[in-house]
């Protein structure tokens, strides 16, 4: 290891141990390398502009992160929340079922699990502990749904993957959807069983034309993936352009059929959304700068030569591979994660012969239960911060939760046509 690389490797500890911003970090870090290896500095800013700019589909990114914060400013959040109840609110235990439906039907509209934690769960957690339901719990099913979002289509983080693997962004979207619907299903399972050990209410029940009312009140909202996902596998529109379409949607929806967005609202959630789009812009900026390092220093193949020194058992390298994006997800922000670790793993993915889309699916759900998993778990500190609930007692009711993520995180790490069987069967 020659000593420009060194100083690299032990910055890039330093960073964490000083807990100096992520993307901050990197740029330091990167910048000491760069100077120590006597590299002309503005070649490589122009290399990773380049290389930047070259990535159009990133343009998808803002546009979802919009529309997000449109669906969480107008009426649309409580329309969906209400269209779940009438599904399933019936139930034992029923606004926690309630609350894992609207996040599966939420996530068909901004693919971001912060959106859904911060938006749908002030509602969700409210309306839970209003009918008596512990608030560790409710905010705790409200973080372990939110996983939800980057998993089931569309999904923020899957542009990123795409963007780095090659892998095709449609059928990456079309292979998220049976996990999403699988992490539903469990943490249904999951709460029906705590309903009835703690003797949580049944919802109310609602008659066929109470049902349609509700029906037709969020039948606007629901159209929004249907536009969304449509668009991208009918080939009318790229993932790019559905993004900008489902964001022009939802402005509609919010100020002409809802009526809960004015020029004011709207203006707030442009400048919101500039900012999340520039803070995000720093991070992925740095990380771009990061793994051109990594490249120049041919990281990636000694990582995938190493390991296979270790063993060539696949399922083994799977399990490996899996327990370190999840540690790397308790601590470090999805973006960065997916743009500067990946690339370091894919040549030795593509050396197992596993499929693209099927390890896309896989790492963004890793990802996602590092979001919820203590102590470092984002979720986990928006949810307790937006119900005034102490951290730990959302700690406690999350935990056996992450072990109903987990089983569904094994169960499609290896039993790929869980998640492959829609993209084989519809994909392009």
């Amino acid at each position: 290891m020659n000593w420009p690389l060194l100083i690299f490797f032990l910055g890039f500890v330093a960073i964490f141990l000083i807990r100096i911003p992520i993307a901050l970090g990197m740029l330091m870090v990167s910048t000491f390398y760069i100077l120590a290896a006597g590299l002309d500095l503005s070649m490589v800013a122009e290399k990773v502009l380049t290389n930047l700019f070259s990535k159009y589909i990133l343009i998808a990114v803002p546009l979802f992160i919009f529309t997000a914060k449109v669906m969480n400013t107008g009426k649309v959040t409580e329309m969906v929340f209400k269209f779940a109840n009438t599904l399933v609110g019936r139930f034992r235990g029923g606004l926690g079922h309630v609350n894992v439906v609207a996040s599966i039907i939420f996530s068909g509209m901004t693919g971001s699990a912060v959106a859904d934690a911060s938006g749908l769960g002030i509602m969700e957690i409210e309306g839970m502990r209003q009918h008596g339901y512990d608030d560790g719990f409710s905010c705790a099913i409200t973080a372990a749904s939110a996983t939800i979002g980057p998993i089931f289509p569309p999904s923020i983080p899957m542009v990123f993957y795409a963007m780095l693997s090659g892998a095709s962004i449609g059928n990456l979207f079309l292979g998220g959807m049976a996990p999403g619907i699988l992490i539903g299903l469990a943490l249904m399972v999951y709460i029906a069983f705590i309903a009835k050990k703690r003797n949580y209410p049944r919802g109310g029940k609602y008659t066929l034309k109470e049902f349609l009312v509700y029906t037709v009140k969020a039948f606007p909202a629901l159209l929004t993936p249907v536009i969304l996902l449509g668009g991208i596998y009918s080939g009318v529109v790229t993932p790019t352009e559905a993004g900008a379409l489902a964001a022009f949607y939802a402005i509609l929806i919010s100020i002409f059929i809802y009526r809960a967005m004015g020029a004011k609202e709207l203006l707030d959630v442009i400048v919101d959304t500039v900012k999340t789009t520039g803070t995000l812009t720093i991070i992925v900026g740095s990380a771009f700068t990061f793994s051109y390092i990594v490249a120049l220093e041919h990281i990636p193949d000694m990582i995938a030569s190493v390991m296979l020194g270790l063993t060539t058992n696949k399922y083994l390298l799977l399990l490996i591979i899996n327990i370190l994006f999840l540690l790397l997800g308790m601590f470090i922000d999805t973006s960065t994660i997916i743009v500067v670790f990946i690339p370091m793993v894919l040549p030795l993915v593509n050396k197992l012969g596993i499929d693209l889309v099927h390890f896309g699916v896989v790492v963004v759900l890793n990802m996602m239960i590092g979001l919820t998993t203590p102590p470092m778990g984002m979720l986990l500190f928006i949810v307790s911060g937006i119900s005034d609930t102490p951290l730990g007692e959302v700690i406690k009711e999350t935990l056996p939760m992450i072990l109903v993520l987990l089983g569904v995180l094994f169960l499609i790490t290896y039993v790929p046509d869980v998640v492959m069987f829609i993209p084989n069967t519809f994909g392009r």
